[in-house]
């Protein structure tokens, strides 16, 4: 798994200030969640099971056979997320709301986590082997959100495959775009696959690809990643929201991050959707090694420091003249740049004043 960037003072200042005030307002009276104090001596031995889903200083634990428990979590336990495997022990008397207490998390083997300016780098799923980006025919189809999912996913190694769903809306007016979509990535070489959750069409082929597997669905609010889950898992019925004609806007729908086990030995995660996934904790290095395609040419640059923007004998530029480099690919490769640079710069002007 590749090493996280390290944040920077500013980031490190506005972060540690946010959860200074967060934490008072958790010491209030109205707002105040009671701290789990545990008498030892009223705890069984340590066993080991995986997170379902957290909620607070709660969570869901899956058991060795697959039998689900509530458990409370250690304040000690800093960071806890779908799909991490703990060890825990369980109340030896009888407890109504809780049967355990989380006491300690094993190392992942991967995570997924998600750029946040007030939390920082926030987990979104531990020990995962497949990550599935979902895009829609509505809210609309965003190759530029698209290419961000795969430039994080391509800082670890974990295998991205692409998932465009709603195509029961498919017509006239948006074939074109769906059909040079789909062309682009698979002659990149990446796994895409084209479905309708409703009309239950590709739903067969994403469960071959991630039989067997640990998979995590990510994308925008809206997309279709719940009506996934219930296609995949019709025993399952997570609620669903109609996203909006006018607006063109996802609601959210899932809250928080739930695995789900799947017959075939594998298991998926549903994660909350997002409007916009920022890239500010990726250097511009990370972020052009994200655009596979490219690796073969920036070597061939005339210059070692090219920026690959308006520099004389930049070979990337030049296959995008010769048509082996996507146009639209390294446009969106400029336009996470130009965001990664703006938010810093209206961040630091922030921590100024």
């Amino acid at each position: 798994m590749a090493k996280q960037k390290k944040l920077s003072k500013s980031q490190t200042r506005r972060i540690k200030a946010n959860q200074s005030k967060r934490l008072a307002k958790a010491k209030s009276a109205e707002n105040n969640e009671p701290e789990v104090i545990v008498d030892d001596a009223l705890l069984g031995p340590q066993t080991f099971g995986r997170i379902i889903t957290r909620y607070g200083q709660h969570a869901d634990v899956e058991l060795e056979d697959e039998s689900m428990i509530r458990c409370n979590i250690r304040r000690n336990v800093a960071s806890l997320v779908c799909g991490d495997s703990v060890v825990w022990r369980p109340y030896t008397v009888n407890n109504e709301d809780f049967q355990g207490v989380i006491e300690a998390v094993e190392p992942r083997t991967s995570e997924f986590v998600r750029p946040d300016f007030y939390d920082g780098l926030k987990p979104v799923a531990a020990n995962i082997d497949r990550i599935l980006i979902v895009s829609a025919l509505l809210p609309d189809l965003t190759p530029n959100i698209i290419d961000r999912y795969l430039v994080a996913v391509e800082q670890l190694s974990i295998t991205p495959i692409i998932l465009i769903n709603k195509m029961d809306l498919l017509d006239d007016s948006n074939r074109d775009v769906v059909e040079n979509t789909v062309a682009l990535y698979r002659s990149i070489g990446y796994e895409v696959v084209t479905l309708s959750a409703i009309e239950e069409e590709g739903i067969d082929q994403v469960r071959q690809l991630i039989e067997g597997h640990t998979s995590v669905f990510v994308g925008q609010s809206g997309v279709g990643k719940s009506s996934l889950t219930n296609a995949i898992l019709p025993d399952v019925n997570i609620e669903t929201k109609i996203v909006s004609t006018n607006s063109r806007l996802g609601q959210h729908t899932t809250t928080a991050s739930r695995l789900y086990r799947l017959e075939n030995g594998g298991a998926v995660i549903d994660s909350p959707g997002i409007r916009e996934f920022a890239m500010w904790h990726l250097s511009q290095e990370e972020i052009l090694a994200g655009f596979i395609e490219f690796s073969d040419f920036i070597t061939q640059c005339k210059f070692r420091d090219c920026s690959h923007k308006n520099d004389p004998g930049c070979a990337l530029k030049q296959a995008i003249k010769d048509g082996k480099v996507s146009q639209q690919r390294y446009q969106s490769y400029i336009r996470i740049l130009q965001t990664v640079d703006e938010i810093t710069l209206r961040h630091q002007s922030k921590d100024a004043k």
